[in-house]
């Protein structure tokens, strides 16, 4: 039980308990400015008090992203349980920072892997891979019911011990399907259970469950899953970079998720 006492000048008060409102005391004899001004008081006392009352809404909107490729459009959603990881992506995309970026590592029934700032204009048979150390890293955000299915939209990183995420890398799950005995060898190895219905994801749709609880999965395409298969189909060198170049421009727009579900047969 939660009580608030919240006083109001001439020996009145306001009692909140539980989120239930009770008013106590007697008029004040100085007439109608001075109650009206006691009144406000109070009132803005209990707007603070019954921040803590009140029910959590789930946003009606959030962030479409369309990640354009030679291959076609690709369209994402961030998830609101990663809100570092979706902050700073949105952030990235409204400075155009992705804008003529490879896709410079392909790798087929795996990931798709982009977002080096050197790989913009990298003449053939660079190496890439290693840019955006200057934008530091951001604090894994695991969460058990965000998981690498098919289309799954993930940080890269590098070796860090903390398991944190690369400030601009980023990958898109291909995967593949999984077998339930692939799935119960895995899960021994990581110590990491899937539900029932992750299981079933992966037997079906697939995905890559070796890299979870390893690397934050913080979105998901949710149109284009297409395009993921022909990017990652694409001849490669031996360091798994396509031969011909594979240039991204990503942009963000603000839409009501009823309107995402309707359009992309998405469910929130």
């Amino acid at each position: 039980m939660k009580n608030y006492l919240i006083r109001g000048g001439s020996g009145g008060f306001v009692k909140l308990t539980n989120c239930t409102l009770y008013f106590c005391g007697s008029l004040p004899k100085n007439g109608l400015f001075v109650l009206l001004r006691k009144l406000t008081l109070l009132l803005l006392g209990l707007a603070a008090a019954m921040q803590g009352c009140l029910p959590h809404r789930p946003a009606r909107h959030t962030q479409l992203l369309t990640i354009s490729t030679p291959y076609g459009p690709m369209r994402a959603i961030l998830y609101d349980q990663t809100p570092l990881h979706r902050d700073n992506f949105l952030k990235l995309t409204g400075r155009h920072f992705y804008d003529s970026l490879l896709f410079h590592r392909v790798i087929p029934q795996f990931m798709i892997q982009g977002g080096d700032p050197t790989s913009r204009h990298a003449a053939a048979g660079t190496e890439l891979g290693s840019g955006g150390d200057g934008l530091g890293r951001i604090p894994a955000e695991f969460r058990p019911e965000l998981f690498h299915r098919r289309g799954a939209l993930a940080a890269a990183r590098d070796n860090n011990p903390q398991k944190a995420s690369s400030g601009c890398q980023f990958y898109i799950v291909q995967g593949k399907p999984w077998t339930d005995e692939d799935l119960d060898k895995q899960q021994k190895r990581a110590g990491r259970p899937l539900t029932d219905a992750q299981r079933a994801i992966y037997r079906t749709e697939g995905g890559s469950p070796h890299l979870d609880g390893n690397y934050t999965v913080f979105g998901q395409v949710i149109s284009g899953l297409n395009v993921i298969d022909s990017i990652a189909a694409r001849p490669r060198d031996a360091r798994n970079r396509p031969f011909r170049d594979i240039a991204m421009h990503i942009t963000s727009e603000r839409l009501s998720k009823k309107k995402i579900s309707k359009r992309y047969g998405y469910h929130f």
